[in-house]
């Protein structure tokens, strides 16, 4: 799914429904890097803030909390998609 497509639904508040491959390409496209897996937690930092995403898969999907808490970050942060 296109970045910005999916950025754009999430946003206007369909937070179920969403590949964890497609949400894990969109927030490293807001920066986000993976650091480190335990289990089925998939960490994620952010080189501007200190708060990190902890995602889990669900079913192949991400879990609709862990799409608002991302949500939230961008807001509080004014992180912005990166350009190709």
């Amino acid at each position: 799914m296109d970045k910005e497509k999916l950025y754009q639904r999430i946003k206007s508040g369909s937070k179920n429904n969403v590949r964890f491959g497609d949400f894990v390409t969109l927030i490293e496209a807001f920066g986000f890097r993976l650091t480190r897996i335990n289990g089925s937690h998939h960490i994620f930092s952010h080189p501007q803030i200190n708060d990190v995403l902890n995602l889990q898969t669900k079913n192949g999907d991400v879990k609709a909390y862990q799409v608002g808490q991302f949500l939230k970050q961008v807001a509080k942060y004014n992180l912005t998609m990166e350009k190709e």
